[in-house]
C-alpha cells in the first residue's frame, strides 16, 4: 500500500508556458499550472464545467522533457506527489504552497500540438 500514499494522478491542461529555472546547483526546474474539469448537470438539467488550476514543478529529466515538449494548452497526464512548502513574503507574512511534484509526464493530444 505504500506506493499509493500521497499519488497524484492528473489529467488537464497547460494554463501558461512553463518556466524553467536552472539552478546554481546546475539542476534544472520547471514550473507550470494545469487546468483540470469536471462536468456535472445541474438542478435544471445544464451541462456545468467545474475547473481546478494546479500547480505542478518538475525537476531533472522530466523538466527537460516539459521544457522541450509541453506548452500552453497542451493536453497532458501528470504521475506524482503533493509537496506543501511555506515561505515568507517581503512584509513578513507566511504563506503555504501546494504543489503537484511530477514524477512523469505524458503528452497526450496531436503530435502538432505544443
Amino acid at each position: 500500500m505504500s506506493s499509493i500514499k500521497n499519488h497524484v494522478q492528473l489529467i488537464g491542461n497547460v494554463g501558461q508556458e512553463p518556466t524553467v529555472t536552472n539552478l546554481e546547483s546546475g539542476k534544472k526546474v520547471v514550473r507550470f499550472s494545469i487546468a483540470t474539469n469536471e462536468y456535472y448537470k445541474d438542478a435544471k438539467g445544464e451541462k456545468q464545467t467545474d475547473t481546478n488550476w494546479h500547480t505542478v514543478v518538475a525537476w531533472g529529466k522530466t523538466a527537460d522533457i516539459v521544457e522541450n515538449y509541453v506548452g500552453k494548452g497542451k493536453e497532458i497526464g501528470i504521475v506524482g506527489k503533493l509537496k506543501t512548502r511555506t515561505y515568507t513574503t517581503d512584509d513578513g507574512n507566511q504563506r503555504y504552497v501546494t504543489e503537484v511534484v511530477a514524477d512523469e509526464i505524458l503528452l497526450l493530444g496531436s503530435k502538432d500540438d505544443k
